[in-house]
């Protein structure tokens, strides 16, 4: 007979993750244990590999959860009517709302995938892919005359905005949702300004 799941498993799982998002920036995949997880997420060693039965499924789990959600947030955000600068700060801004409370995670991102299996890293690329098709649409559209037939350009301002938004959380952790809208403004306006110097 096949055994029940218990109520709180979803719940459960998620503190497993927030935990090892915590310690894997805090200490780095290779330096985690998963007695440490265990024991930042307040269950025991046997409990934790109930769910997980090795770092590297928990760190897959963890940053495919963090990608996909991010990169569904992003398409869902509703562009239609908007012209391509109010799109590039609507996009700007919601990275960055999307990264709000997730510094962990996000710093596990940078430094985690390398640990993963090609196929595993494969999937995660993906929604990173997707997401910087989106941005780079819009960013087109903004210079089309510049950038419809130079893609290697299109790329280069598409990852120097990532750049921007990525490392926020490096200098401004602490930003509320004011904060973020502002600098995401501000990214959008920096961003447009450099396309009409092109």
């Amino acid at each position: 007979m096949a055994r029940t799941q218990a109520k709180d498993h979803g719940a459960k799982r998620e503190a497993i993750l927030a935990a090892a998002a915590r310690v894997f920036a805090s200490e780095g995949f290779d330096r985690a244990s998963m007695a440490a997880l265990a024991q930042e997420a307040g269950i025991s060693k046997a409990n934790i590999y109930h769910y997980y039965d090795s770092k590297d499924a928990l760190l897959f789990d963890l940053l495919n959860g963090h990608l996909k959600a991010l990169r569904d947030r992003l398409a869902a955000v509703p562009l239609a009517g908007l012209t391509p600068p109010q799109k590039l700060q609507a996009l700007c801004t919601e990275v960055l709302l999307a990264y709000q409370g997730a510094d962990n995670a996000h710093r596990v991102q940078s430094a985690g995938m390398d640990h993963l299996p090609e196929a595993e890293r494969k999937t995660l690329v993906g929604y990173q892919r997707d997401m910087v098709r989106q941005l780079s649409d819009v960013i087109a559209q903004n210079a089309p005359e510049h950038l419809a037939n130079n893609p290697a350009k299109l790329r280069r301002i598409t990852m120097s905005l990532f750049g921007m938004l990525n490392w926020h959380y490096m200098w401004n952790a602490g930003a509320d949702e004011a904060a973020r809208r502002a600098y995401g403004a501000e990214v959008a306006a920096l961003t447009l300004g450099g396309l009409k110097a092109l």
